[in-house]
């Protein structure tokens, strides 16, 4: 499966005669999130939960890793619910150790289920966890430099605040990463064919 490479535009024409971001490339997995979830606004506070989770997965190692293990991780995180995956125990953290299926790497484990215990407290505080993620989205849109950051202002602010919370593995880097995923930033490349509908998403999303 070929593509042409556009590199003054930050694109690839793939076969299908789409223009892509280039960090996609031939994956077909890749290019599936790429087209259906990249950018895409989240508002739910499991889903919000869900990726931030994800994202401190991922921390050191490579986003595909992690997607290709979403639904395994899914299964065994009880769907990411905030309430259950905070009452979890020591049997838990031995179940999930000893699942083949994620990444068991005991401190990320431990950090997810105390940030569940985290994400609640702030439920309680403030309502719920997506009125709190979508307090920290960017004024205005981000100066078009030709390629995304890989972190920012906003995600250093946000990552000092949720540290100052309790939660762990939420740097700034990984913060910008899951502001890029849940759709606060809209870092498609300009001439990328999910740009526009992205826009269109964040332009008309009612904001919690």
């Amino acid at each position: 499966m070929g593509y042409v490479l556009d590199m003054q535009d930050q694109v690839s024409v793939g076969d299908d005669g789409l223009p892509r971001c280039l960090w996609p490339g031939m994956d077909e997995v890749y290019r599936e999130y790429h087209d259906e979830e990249w950018g895409v606004p989240v508002v739910d506070d499991t889903g919000l939960f869900e990726r931030v989770c994800l994202e401190g997965f991922q921390s050191g190692l490579s986003w595909i890793t992690v997607l290709r293990k979403r639904n395994n991780f899914r299964e065994a995180f009880t769907g990411f619910d905030i309430e259950k995956v905070a009452g979890y125990g020591q049997k838990d953290l031995q179940r999930l150790m000893d699942d083949s299926g994620i990444i068991r790497h005991r401190g990320k484990i431990l950090a997810t289920i105390s940030n569940a215990q985290r994400a609640a407290e702030i439920i309680d505080e403030i309502g719920s966890l997506a009125k709190y993620f979508w307090s920290w989205e960017p004024e205005g849109p981000r100066s078009d430099s030709g390629s995304a950051p890989a972190f920012s202002a906003g995600s250093e602010a946000l990552s000092r605040d949720l540290k100052s919370r309790g939660w762990s593995w939420v740097g700034p880097t990984t913060m910008y990463s899951f502001m890029q995923a849940v759709g606060m930033v809209n870092d498609h490349a300009r001439n990328c064919h999910s740009w526009e509908t992205i826009e269109h998403m964040r332009v008309n999303l009612d904001r919690p």
